[in-house]
């Protein structure tokens, strides 16, 4: 009864709209009224799931991601990626692709690179000839590379959670993430060909050496970054600091993009979109304590290893019940609430942890372009001003293109396993 008000609770607040962080409290605490308990609970375990070392990596990407966008990083990486991809059918797309998968080495979040790409390629498309709604869908589908290539917030979050190592994480998105990119080119290249999309005129190799220049300093962070965690360096966290510091530097005195006194609105920006992140964090910590206590992981792993205990069978359970999950629940929500009592299973069948965490890191990122949720859906139809449902429908041959790299990368393990293998071991 306890655990129907409980979850009855959560899915009403997100049916009306409520944010997902205080959907989680709410019903933690119809819950707790419910089941008689000390409200005490409620500081003590937000506080547990927020006091983490690792955590404090998310407001450093995140502050490095504002000011290296603020500072006109985005512009440069489009340039480029235009120079490098505009002569060929659905040049503009491919960019678009290109672009995120370079920007996803700096701001480690899908939503942030939406916006960000969005507001420069979208309208640019749409003038070029691109149908409103494939670039939207474009835009929000290439957006989901960011988290996978690092740095990525949302292996953070798992770091947190298993204490996994994040650098081996981060290499080990390395790979699906740039499949994913080739991936969706591929499938713009096709869909452009098909509608008969426009392409540009051949910019030449001076302006591709020009605009390499401009975005090199881009392309260094994302060098700095790896290469300081995997040679030891400094830690995840630690990058993050060295990541702010370097944007400040780049985007000040570089690219001049902002100005000192734009920096405390920028802070201020970072701080609050860090904030809601922690947040989401801490309750998801309590709501996750609750259903400890009933015993809902436990059933979840008894239930999966009572029907099979072959790993490609649980492998591909994981799958269609995270691809389910990911359409109606925030990724990082989805993450805490369901990785742990999984990684449970896939450890019992012999799973690698490393890899296990690369398969629910990208079955959720798909999430982000699913309706009824898909928040990137819903950031880049409003910048294209067309209706979810048009870029719902523009979306599909993408979101079947990552399934495809999704399946890949859950049945051959080497894909996620070799690089961090070759770095660590």
């Amino acid at each position: 009864m306890l655990v129907a008000l409980l979850f009855g609770t959560f899915a009403a607040c997100l049916l009306l709209g409520v944010p997902v962080a205080i959907s989680l409290g709410v019903a933690s605490l119809a819950y707790l009224l419910a089941a008689d308990i000390d409200l005490t609970v409620i500081p003590q375990f937000m506080y547990t799931g927020m006091d983490s070392f690792v955590l404090l990596c998310i407001p450093g990407f995140v502050l490095a991601g504002n000011l290296m966008n603020r500072g006109g990083i985005t512009d440069q990486i489009v340039r480029f990626s235009s120079a490098v991809l505009g002569h060929i059918r659905g040049g503009l797309g491919l960019a678009n692709v290109g672009g995120s998968m370079i920007f996803a080495g700096i701001s480690g979040t899908a939503v942030s690179e939406t916006a960000s790409i969005g507001a420069v390629m979208i309208p640019a498309m749409k003038k070029s000839g691109y149908s409103a709604g494939f670039a939207a869908a474009l835009t929000a589908s290439a957006s989901t590379v960011g988290p996978i290539i690092p740095p990525s917030v949302p292996m953070i979050i798992v770091g947190t959670l298993t204490g996994l190592s994040v650098g081996r994480m981060f290499l080990a998105g390395a790979i699906p993430g740039v499949l994913m990119g080739l991936a969706m080119m591929v499938t713009c290249y096709l869909v452009a060909r098909a509608r008969n999309y426009p392409k540009g005129e051949w910019a030449g190799f001076g302006e591709i050496f020009n605009s390499g220049k401009a975005a090199f300093w881009a392309i260094l962070m994302t060098v700095i970054i790896l290469y300081g965690i995997v040679g030891g360096i400094f830690t995840p966290t630690e990058a993050s600091i060295v990541a702010s510091i370097y944007a400040f530097l780049v985007g000040l005195f570089i690219y001049k993009g902002f100005r000192l006194r734009e920096l405390p609105k920028i802070l201020l920006d970072s701080a609050v979109g860090s904030g809601a992140l922690i947040l989401l964090v801490g309750l998801a910590n309590l709501f996750g304590w609750i259903l400890t206590s009933e015993q809902i992981p436990q059933q979840i792993a008894a239930s999966m290893l009572a029907m099979t205990e072959n790993k490609y069978v649980i492998i591909l359970l994981v799958n269609i019940l995270l691809l389910i999950v990911g359409t109606f629940m925030e990724t990082i929500a989805a993450l805490i609430i369901l990785f742990p009592p999984l990684l449970a299973v896939a450890t019992a069948v012999g799973i690698d942890p490393i890899h296990f965490a690369m398969i629910c890191v990208i079955n959720l990122m798909l999430g982000l372009t699913t309706p009824p949720v898909g928040v990137c859906l819903f950031v880049a139809g409003n910048i294209a001003r067309v209706p979810l449902g048009t870029v719902a429908r523009e979306v599909v041959p993408f979101l079947l293109c990552n399934i495809l790299v999704l399946m890949l990368v859950s049945f051959v393990p080497a894909i996620s396993l070799w690089l961090p293998g070759l770095m660590f071991d």
